[in-house]
């Protein structure tokens, strides 16, 4: 079973949410693994992509978007909005509003909620969701 880690700002907005997210691929890709960022929202990516390129001084992630299912991505970081890279990864950086249907295949798992309601709310129904999977979601309050 894949780790699963919320972590939770007391701030509100996008922003907020997508520069935690950044801090956290940076980390893994420091760390050597290889990451999957998935939102299910398409829009969301170019934003992202953006962010990682300006999140913080002298920060380089590299990374590709993913543009068709199995398509090879030599960066450790790989950004979708659905289809799936080819090869495995360690993380999967979650951004979209549900638990993804292939989210076992990934050794660990990052959920980012900031203050907004909406966002808390799907934020605690993909918990439920862990929880439901026999998943004990570890928090941190960032």
């Amino acid at each position: 079973m894949p780790r699963v880690d919320f972590y939770v700002s007391s701030e509100a907005g996008e922003g907020t949410r997508l520069r935690l997210a950044c801090r956290i691929v940076e980390k893994a890709y420091v760390a050597r693994q290889r990451v999957v960022v998935f939102s299910d929202e398409a829009a969301l990516i170019p934003k992202f992509d953006e962010m990682l390129w300006t999140f913080g001084d002298g920060s380089f992630v590299p990374h590709d978007v993913v543009s068709h299912a199995g398509a090879v991505v030599e960066a450790p970081v790989a950004l979708t909005a659905g289809p799936m890279p080819e090869g495995a990864a360690d993380v999967l950086v979650n951004l979209g509003s549900g638990v993804p249907p292939f989210f076992e295949t990934f050794g660990r798992i990052a959920e980012f909620l900031d203050a907004r309601p909406e966002v808390r709310a799907a934020g605690r129904e993909r918990f439920k969701a862990y929880r439901a999977k026999s998943i004990e979601p570890q928090t941190h309050n960032v």
